[in-house]
């Protein structure tokens, strides 16, 4: 396997996420990050066993974005509350994170909703395509097979380095790989990985420190599972 194959085999498009850095137009097609107005006629903020309520921590427009993960395909309008403090990693969506799908035939209202405890700054979402994302090295997604393909490359002076060959996008992102801070982990047979919300000063979201909160969906049950690490 020479280095093309490499990069050919490992290579996913990945959609990156900025926040902020033009005028939001104020229309239902936007996506944004520390914001959620769209709900269900009939649903509020959702709050954990106490009754404290979840915090808005992103709202993702589908049918405006260039790119998707084909396991939100059907998925009109996605938006994310988590808990303050974090859930525990893995732990299971329903009490102190929820995700919430809609598809194009589910009626949306938007309702301004203040949250008590809110923190994260409210922008609308620039996205760019990246053509090529790749995994991290230790435990990020690189299969067993392609990793002795590189050490062998590695061994014989071809590549010095596995960054030497591919880039990575830590920002947030839906689709492409996660951006594991420690060993990369495996939320089990069946799950991809989706999106990750990322540390980052402007929406003023620090995770733990400088980590990112990731989320992966299986791909028959479609079931959530939401990770994070950090330095």
């Amino acid at each position: 396997m020479d280095l093309h194959q490499i990069k050919h085999h490992l290579a996913r498009p990945t959609l990156k996420l900025t926040a902020g850095g033009f005028r939001p137009l104020g229309t239902d097609e936007e996506s944004w990050l520390g914001n959620v107005f769209l709900f269900s006629p009939d649903e509020g903020v959702p709050v954990n066993q106490a009754g404290q309520p979840l915090l808005p921590y992103a709202q993702f427009y589908l049918p405006a974005l260039p790119f998707i993960s084909p396991l939100l395909t059907g998925v009109r309008v996605l938006t994310v509350f988590i808990s303050n403090p974090f859930p525990e990693p893995f732990e299971p969506m329903g009490d102190n994170w929820v995700i919430r799908e809609y598809g194009p035939q589910d009626m949306l209202v938007r309702k301004v909703l203040p949250v008590e405890g809110k923190f994260l700054k409210a922008f609308a979402l620039n996205a760019q395509v990246v053509p090529e994302d790749f995994p991290l090295w230790d435990g990020g997604g690189v299969p067993a097979d392609v990793e002795q393909a590189i050490l062998e490359l590695q061994r014989v002076g071809e590549l010095q380095s596995y960054y030497d060959l591919v880039t990575h996008t830590y920002e947030h992102k839906i689709g492409g790989y996660p951006s594991f801070c420690q060993s990369g982990v495996d939320p089990g047979e069946g799950f991809e990985f989706v999106f990750q919300i990322s540390s980052d000063a402007k929406i003023n979201l620090n995770v733990v420190d400088n980590g990112s909160l990731m989320f992966w969906k299986h791909v028959e049950t479609g079931e959530w599972a939401f990770y994070y690490d950090f330095y």
